[in-house]
């Protein structure tokens, strides 16, 4: 079967789509769970240890507090609370940290730092997965034991104000609720308003237990305007009066209660200094976490300094003090300061409850759990505490008695602290067998388009495809019975949960089919390449073909970047690889036009420049030099000292200075976005201004025409012989009307990526490209590095902090999530959406050969396929790298969305082939 280069190529990056959906699904895994997660049915309780004794205490423990309210801030960070800014604007708050009754901490959020992966983290005291922060988009229920379950089913009546995530989160579990949009960031005023106009009532009712209010306000204005914004200050202090309001009420309501009130002022996550979040920077995963209460009494002269503890620790201690289980998947501990003021009985019961829950989960996730050490500790605790029990039963009330409590005590607090620690570090288990499948599927496509190159870049822009043959031989067979057996293996001796194993036989049989198809094709492939190259050693002598320096730079620059994504700091910094490539591609190309301008002394002109002419179709540096075009082998060779001879005098000059403006251009782009880690703090030259909703509204307008006028043109020229010229000028609309909707979207400060990108694109394709004669391969790999430049010349990084969700809120004033996330992504990706749409408009009215869209496709597609691959290969081998998920993985989701994006492009490609074709 035969097919167009483009077609072939949109269909290999299409299945390798499919590759990395698969690996991603095995590569991000479910955390550690309980094995009766599921079911939320009451337990009994551990009874208390008691030793040659009958202890008589065997249910929960009684609530220590009557009532509980939860005061989250979203993307408080604790300098805002322990720094200067909150002496500065929180007052009130201050007061209670350093002289009210209450205890402080800093709460370390793991990554990925949004909101719902964190709610999950504070109510389950679980380590969410971090694909989490895909769902964080579209909230599903909550199904694991969480405090809010628990409450529910204990008859706790509760309340939630605020981000509608906990609405989405805990469904039916609500008595009363108030649930506003998390994503709308443009508002930041009515979105904290319609939270606090509930407070005067429901302060003075007694009908709750639980009050949660999840303030969004502090988030939507670092998304807009950074931490730096003095909108900051504004904003918390008015959570100061909020929390003063709270405070006092719950005093008043005391004096008519048995038990004290429990007030828990926290953040889900922190803010970059760029204003997002995401990552694991110290300013996003450093929140405050303040606990409230009469309860805990200060004397005169306790200073109480903020402790570091984990985000997780808040279940155990608000299950505890609610009278609760403690969630089964939680793997923090009990925050002890808060029960530190009770009797040592109590004291020791509440520790031992939360080993005994740790050490469970413990057994259902670590085959060999009885060689922890905090399994150890545990046992030597339970045994130190059924010997108090057994004194204390006896009303020995002597020293020996406080001193073993005490020795007690301190060991359970180190048990659960290994215990903890063992847990978070067991946290993911990899399903290897979906992450194999998926490998073997992405190498299987890239080894497929590397051995196409020859046939796939002929001047036919065609290749054979053997699809029938392969299914019906006996390789096929075999490899897809030997597959079918391991999958058989692998499904019924795995003990841990297998993506693959869950699907369907069908589905599962399909993926089998597939991996032996394309491994058949890879043969018969590789089969060809052999025997073509023995004939062509043959006529080895004959042969006339050479790497061009810029053909060299290429290839030495694209493995040299994907190398570079071994290291966690070239990942974290890595615009400065993209920043020299397109830096030393510039010098390369001022090196080619001065040396083309100059005279040689050996031989025959090496290309003709001139401005006016046409555009070749394919790459000599890649093809058979046989199959190539004549034009092609004359544009090798050497140049005659009067070949700018031809340009008029203006054109000449700027030929000669077109790479040094590039360049120039380049290294101002630099300096408007600080990116990356290392530097990303220091002054930029960005400046943060605002657009109004009606004024965006009609460039929609504008925008929707454009897009509209260029489809017709396009579908015009291909349902009717208009000619050439419709199917160019539909492109160059098309072009127009994204280049508009991205001076929409992005920044007021970032126009000026947009206007250089325009001006640089102008400039290659006038006095680059076509004076020189660049071939289609050339030309496409200069585009994909020109777009992932300006990825990160927007400001974009590989941290998740970077991507700017107030895009999609661009002329809305509600949220609507199909626009706002199309709007989100369109204004991350502009740089490599307008360099790749700005390729095939180039292309099509300027290529002089038919087979210049197909040539490009493929080559667009093997530029894109190569770094999605390797960085797949190097992840695995990365898995339990330190920064697996802090660095890597965001980056895993980065190349995933560029994988994307490739795809898109092909499709376009071959679609703009067809058209051709048909013309």
């Amino acid at each position: 079967m035969r097919l167009g280069s483009g077609t072939f190529a949109a269909c290999c990056v299409v299945v390798e789509v499919l590759g990395v959906v698969l690996f991603l699904r095995g590569f991000f895994p479910a955390p550690v769970r309980s094995s009766s997660s599921s079911k939320h049915q009451a337990e009994p309780p551990a009874p208390e240890p008691s030793a040659g004794a009958s202890s008589n205490w065997t249910k929960l423990p009684p609530p220590l507090f009557s009532k509980v309210v939860i005061v989250l801030i979203d993307a408080l960070r604790d300098d805002f609370v322990f720094g200067s800014k909150g002496v500065k604007f929180m007052p009130y708050t201050t007061y209670l940290v350093e002289k009210g009754a209450s205890h402080s901490f800093v709460a370390e959020a793991k990554p990925p730092t949004v909101t719902m992966p964190r709610i999950k983290a504070l109510m389950t005291g679980s380590v969410p997965g971090f694909i989490d922060v895909v769902m964080n988009l579209n909230s599903p229920a909550l199904l694991e034991d969480n405090v809010i379950t628990q409450a529910k089913a204990a008859g706790k009546r509760i309340i939630s104000y605020g981000d509608e995530t906990w609405v989405k989160l805990f469904p039916k579990h609500f008595v009363e609720y108030d649930g506003t949009t998390s994503f709308f960031v443009s508002d930041y005023t009515e979105v904290d308003e319609n939270v606090t106009r509930h407070l005067d009532k429901v302060l003075k009712r007694g009908d709750w237990d639980v009050l949660i209010l999840h303030y969004l306000g502090l988030d939507h204005i670092g998304h807009v305007s950074g931490p730096s914004s003095p909108l900051i200050g504004r904003k918390l202090s008015e959570m100061d009066g909020v929390l003063m309001k709270i405070h006092t009420a719950l005093l008043s309501e005391e004096r008519e209660t048995l038990l004290p009130s429990l007030l828990v002022l926290c953040g889900d996550h922190g803010m970059s200094e760029t204003g997002g979040h995401g990552a694991s920077s110290t300013e996003e995963v450093s929140t405050p976490l303040l606990l409230v209460s009469s309860a805990f009494e200060r004397k005169p002269g306790d200073i109480r300094y903020p402790k570091h503890v984990q985000q997780t620790d808040l279940a155990a201690t608000l299950a505890i003090g609610l009278g609760l289980p403690i969630p089964k998947n939680s793997v923090g501990h009990l925050l002890f300061p808060a029960i530190e003021g009770k009797p040592m009985r109590e004291q020791l019961r509440f520790l031992h409850l939360n080993t005994v829950q740790l050490t469970k989960l413990l057994q259902e996730n670590v085959p060999s759990f009885e060689k922890e050490p905090g399994f150890e500790q545990f046992k030597i605790s339970e045994r130190l505490h059924g010997n108090w029990i057994r004194l204390y039963l006896e009303e020995n009330n002597s020293e020996v008695l406080f001193n073993l409590g005490t020795k007690v005590r301190r060991q359970y607090l180190d048990a659960l602290k290994t215990l903890s620690l063992s847990l978070s570090r067991q946290v993911a288990q990899y399903d290897v067998y979906s992450m194999v499948v998926g490998t073997v599927v992405v190498l299987e496509v890239l080894t497929l388009l590397l051995l196409s190159i020859p046939q796939a870049l002929s001047s036919k822009a065609e290749l054979e495809v053997p699809l029938l043959s392969p299914v019906f031989s006996l390789l096929f067979y075999l490899t897809f019975l030997v597959l079918s057996a391991v999958h058989v293996i692998v499904c019924t001796s795995t003990e841990s949960s297998c993506y693959l194993c869950s699907l369907s036989w069908l589905t599962a049989g399909g993926v089998m089919v597939l991996v032996s198809a394309l491994l058949c094709a890879v043969v018969s492939a590789l089969t060809k390449v052999l025997v073509r190259g023995k004939l062509l050693s043959k006529n080895a002598a004959h042969s006339n073909s050479r790497w061009s320096e810029l053909d060299l730079l290429i290839l030495l620059g694209t493995l040299g970047h994907v190398l570079s994504l071994g290291a966690s700091s070239f990942i974290e910094e890595e615009h400065q690889t993209w920043y020299f490539l397109v830096s030393t591609l510039c010098l390369a190309l001022c090196h080619d036009i001065y040396r083309n301008y100059l005279p040689g002394d050996d031989c025959e002109p090496q290309r003709c420049l001139h401005v006016e002419g046409g555009f070749d179709g394919a790459t000599p540096a890649l093809q058979d030099k046989n199959t190539s075009s004549a034009v092609l082998e004359l544009n090798r060779g050497c140049k005659s000292p009067s070949s700018l001879g031809t340009l008029r005098g203006y054109e000449k000059w700027m030929v000669l200075a077109s790479p040094w403006v590039i360049l120039t251009c380049c290294r101002l782009l630099r300096s408007l976005n600080q990116t990356g880690v290392q530097w990303a703090h220091r002054p930029d030259l960005g400046h943060w201004l605002t657009r109004g909703i009606l004024e965006a509204r009609f460039v929609y307008v504008f925008v929707l025409g454009i897009l509209f006028t260029g489809t017709k043109d396009l579908l015009k020229s291909q349902v009717v012989a208009a000619g050439f010229t419709v199917k160019t000028v539909g492109l160059w609309e098309l072009y127009s009307g994204f280049v508009l909707l991205a001076a929409l979207l992005l920044r007021p400060h970032n126009l000026p990526v947009l206007v250089l990108s325009l001006l640089i694109q102008t400039l290659m394709a006038k006095f680059v490209w076509k004076p020189l004669r660049h071939d289609v391969a050339e030309v496409t790999v200069m585009h994909y590095w020109f777009g992932q430049a300006f990825f990160y010349f927007q400001g974009n990084s590989n941290n998740i902090a970077t991507v700017d969700i107030s895009a999609g809120f661009v002329g809305l004033d509600t949220y609507v999530e199909i626009p706002a996330i199309f709007l989100t992504a369109f204004a991350t990706y502009t740089g490599p959406v307008l360099w790749a749409s700005h390729l095939v408009s180039f292309l099509s009215s300027e290529a002089s050969s038919s087979s210049a869209l197909s040539h490009a496709g493929f080559c667009y597609a093997l530029i894109g396929s190569f770094p999605v691959s390797a960085y797949i290969i190097l992840v695995t081998s990365l898995r339990y790298h330190l920064f697996i998920w802090s660095v890597f993985s965001p980056k895993l989701l980065y190349e995933g969305m560029h994988l994307l994006i490739t795809a898109a492009v092909c499709v376009f490609f071959t679609a703009m082939d067809q058209t051709n074709t048909k013309s």
